[in-house]
């Protein structure tokens, strides 16, 4: 693979072609770099990243965009930490160094934000100020101090951010430089300043980066691919590589996306910047790239000379070694659940597929990897191999959804025998339903994933196979139970006639179904905010029906803030005219109409409505009880849906966290302490 062949960057040379860029962690130590840190990186370096590019530190102290953002003046031990624990893999490892600008936030440093001009934060309307010239002194020389930092820590190299919420690309661009000085006639001046400065902090051998913003999304006044390549040109002799990313202040989700924008959608921008630059310096393409023949294809075509391929890592961190291996890395379904963390709930980083990502010094490894075998058709039991040790009791695991799965797949890479029963003729659960929404279609690969990697460590999947209390009572070890849950009843008066359906039967019907299915004219009653009923509605966009979106909240998906798609979603069905009522709350659904009720004026109005599709919470489903059962020679633990409403990943976490629990003692700590990685 082009993606595996080395790549020369000054006077080193990267093993692959491959990038873990830099991003936002929540890991730190107050402002520091932690141990967390150290082992999240080696995580990824062991498993063969070419370049890793750790997350981005501040390079003054107007710059606190987030309260665990690493500060560079506090960077220089945990830099030296991650150089020491990545060095011997092979990997190049560079410091990210940034300043958010107008774009950070003032909660922490409790002091302005600095700007070319004084345009408004977008989100907090914060009014910068605007710099000075020995406030734009002060920056220069905290870049300098920074790389010099970065250099004196061993350190490979650095990279400076002129992309995404920062300070560098508020000067290049004319959204926010509205400046009459020597700064605003010359809107390259300032990445000129910096990268010369860090340049000779940095002295003759390490790498220096640059990450660039090559088109805002804003042509009326913001950088478009033809100002970019301009800019690229200008600033290529500078750098020893250059990173083509988009977005920018009003733009930030667009940077990373979600699965709703193609996967590699920035590949053509690369192709741009790449044949502006002409070989003056390697370009590197960032943008959903998560799958290894994507990133292959590009390099092929001459698009980019190198991939980031970041939250590709997050969910598998031994992607190239198993890319070199001819394995199945995990996939990541592009979902931005767990690893977007910029907000104030202060998350720390993980990944909804890989629930050990971040955790790497907590959670433990598993054993050695084995090549998955293919999954079999629906409804036909999959055949363990190889099997587990037959001297520990069986394990049983009740449900094929993603906990029941995960549960499985861990347990038998730690050599318990496991049986898991599906009484679905396929498993998957609401995760496969999911992958049927427009936008989510990489759920259905991370359930194959996960079903594969458990049958090749030895578990045996039987569908079509439903559990009773007889069953779990005779089992002679013991029993994970992860059977879902179940729609919860309405919360709003149905009277006779009343049509009501669930997502999952929507969801789960085939066009001609859903023809039979859904009526003309239907109302989508979202209590949640989250993507489920976003889902649904676009699943049924463009069909020529009428549909109404009832949200009590101010906007439709309120919780898609959280993953970024919030802009997103409500264009998206703005455009498939879509109406929506907003406030109100669902109170009766009658033969034909439905009525709801504004929050606050409490007036009540009546909507045409077919049919209703409730997208509120699940409940347990009945029956199974972890409670209830004498089990010999085990116990038996309820996880996922069974328990509460649960999103993918906390379903994948518990189900995880259940199997670990029924180790053999030592086993999985001795794993991790031998450095098993993530599977």
């Amino acid at each position: 693979m082009n993606l595996l062949s080395p790549l020369a960057l000054r006077h080193h040379t990267a093993r692959c072609r491959v990038l873990f860029g830099p991003h936002e962690t929540n890991l730190g130590d107050g402002r520091a770099f932690s141990s967390r840190h150290v082992a999240y990186y080696r995580a990824r370096a062991e498993g063969g990243a070419g370049i890793v590019v750790t997350e981005e530190a501040s390079v003054h102290p107007t710059d606190w965009p987030y309260e665990r953002c690493p500060d560079a003046e506090e960077a220089g031990p945990g830099w030296a930490a991650i150089a020491a624990a990545c060095r011997p893999t092979g990997a190049l490892v560079v410091g990210a160094l940034g300043h958010s600008g107008g774009q950070g936030s003032s909660a922490y440093s409790q002091r302005e934000l600095w700007s070319p001009s004084d345009e408004p934060e977008v989100n907090s309307r914060e009014v910068p100020k605007v710099m000075e010239g020995a406030d734009i002194d002060a920056v220069v020389a905290g870049f300098g101090r920074a790389a010099a930092t970065a250099a004196a820590a061993g350190l490979d190299g650095v990279e400076v951010n002129a992309g995404q919420h920062s300070l560098i690309r508020q000067f290049l661009s004319g959204l926010t430089n509205r400046r009459g000085d020597a700064y605003g006639a010359d809107r390259a001046r300032l990445a000129r300043e910096v990268l010369t400065a860090v340049r000779a902090a940095l002295g003759p051998d390490p790498l220096l980066g640059l990450r660039l913003s090559c088109d805002e999304l804003a042509p009326w006044a913001g950088l478009t691919p033809e100002l970019a390549a301009d800019v690229a040109r200008e600033l290529a002799p500078l750098v020893d590589y250059l990173v083509v990313v988009r977005g920018s202040i009003f733009t930030v989700a667009e940077t990373r996306p979600t699965g709703h924008h193609g996967a590699g959608f920035n590949l053509e921008l690369a192709g741009v910047i790449r044949q502006a630059v002409d070989g003056a310096v390697p370009v590197v393409a960032q943008g959903s790239i998560v799958d290894a023949d994507q990133a292959d294809e590009a390099l092929a075509a001459g698009r980019c000379d190198a991939v980031e391929m970041t939250r590709a890592q997050i969910a598998d961190s031994a992607l190239v070694a198993k890319l070199r291996r001819r394995e199945s890395p995990r996939p990541c379904v592009l979902c931005n659940q767990w690893c977007r963390v910029r907000d104030n709930r202060n998350p720390i980083v993980s990944c909804i597929a890989d629930p050990r990502a971040g955790h790497e010094t907590t959670d433990p490894a598993e054993a050695a990897e084995k090549v998955p075998t293919p999954h079999p058709a629906a409804g036909r039991p999959l055949t363990p191999s190889p099997p587990g040790d037959p001297q520990r009791p069986p394990l049983l695991v009740v449900g094929g959804g993603p906990a029941g799965l995960e549960a499985a797949r861990v347990a038998a890479r730690l050599g318990l025998p496991v049986t898991l029963w599906e009484a679905a003729a396929d498993v998957g659960g609401m995760a496969r339903l999911a992958a049927r929404a427009p936008g989510h279609h990489r759920f259905a690969r991370l359930v194959e994933w996960l079903a594969e990697d458990a049958t090749a460590h030895g578990a045996e999947l039987v569908t079509g196979r439903a559990a009773t209390d007889a069953d779990l009572a005779a089992w002679p070890g013991p029993v994970i139970l992860a059977p879902g849950g179940r729609p919860a009843p309405p919360g709003f008066e149905v009277e006779a006639g009343a049509v009501v359906l669930t997502p999952e039967a929507v969801l789960a019907a085939d066009d001609a179904g859903r023809a039979e299915l859904v009526p003309e004219s239907v109302v989508i009653w979202d209590p949640l905010g989250g993507p489920i009923g976003v889902g649904v509605a676009e699943t049924l966009a463009w069909t020529g029906r009428r549909i109404t979106y009832c949200t009590p909240d101010p906007i439709v998906g309120t919780l898609l803030s959280l993953t970024g798609d919030l802009p997103g979603a409500n264009v998206r069905l703005q455009q498939a005219g879509i109406a929506i009522e907003r406030r109100v709350v669902l109170r009766r659904a009658a033969a034909g109409t439905v009525t709801v009720e504004h929050r606050f004026s409490a007036e009540r109005t009546e909507l045409e409505a077919g049919a209703v599709i409730d997208c509120g919470h699940r409940i347990p489903a009945d029956g199974l009880g972890a409670g209830q059962y004498e089990v010999h020679g085990g116990r038996v633990v309820l996880v996922g849906d069974a328990v509460a409403p649960r999103t993918v990943g906390d379903a994948i976490r518990e189900g995880r966290q259940a199997a670990l629990a029924l180790a053999p003692a030592g086993l999985a700590l001795a794993a991790m302490a031998a450095g098993g990685g993530s599977s």
